[in-house]
């Protein structure tokens, strides 16, 4: 049983880094590009996939503190950085997308919201988000090998 959750401790970041580096930077950008693609249709399937990348991460995020509750000893460093995931989580979903969503309203309405931060605050926020999901990784690597160690 440890032993999966040692596992699933590097596994589960480094999915939710695979669906912010395939959806956030790789396909949003993208979309944009495709023939036929107009600006209105482009932000509404980028609001279906933002979404569902939300989702995600709070399942990811439930996932994340499970295991640290399963994990023999999350030390005080895992929690700090699952409780900064949750911030920075929470700012995204709770403050920035319901912004965004409202300026993308306003587009598909055929107006014009003007110019915005917004969305360099979410791509800073993905980069913070996906830091710490390293460094989580780092954290739980370092933990499992010194568990191996002391169990041999």
């Amino acid at each position: 049983m440890l032993r999966v959750v040692n596992l699933l401790r590097l596994v589960v970041p480094a999915v939710w880094i695979g669906l912010i580096g395939g959806l956030s930077f790789i396909e949003t950008p993208l979309k944009f590009l495709a023939p036929g693609i107009t600006l209105p249709l482009g932000l509404g399937i980028g609001r279906l996939v933002f979404n569902a990348l939300s989702i995600a991460g709070v399942v990811l995020l439930v996932a994340l503190i499970v295991l640290g509750l399963l994990a023999p000893r999350e030390d005080r460093r895992g929690w700090i950085l699952i409780g900064a995931v949750l911030v920075v989580s929470a700012i995204q979903d709770l403050g920035i997308r319901p912004a965004l969503n409202a300026r993308s309203d306003i587009i598909i309405g055929g107006g014009d919201p003007g110019p915005s931060w917004l969305h360099y605050g979410y791509i800073a926020a993905e980069l913070v988000l996906l830091a710490l999901l390293v460094w989580y990784i780092a954290h739980a690597w370092n933990g499992t090998r010194r568990a191996v160690a002391i169990s041999s």
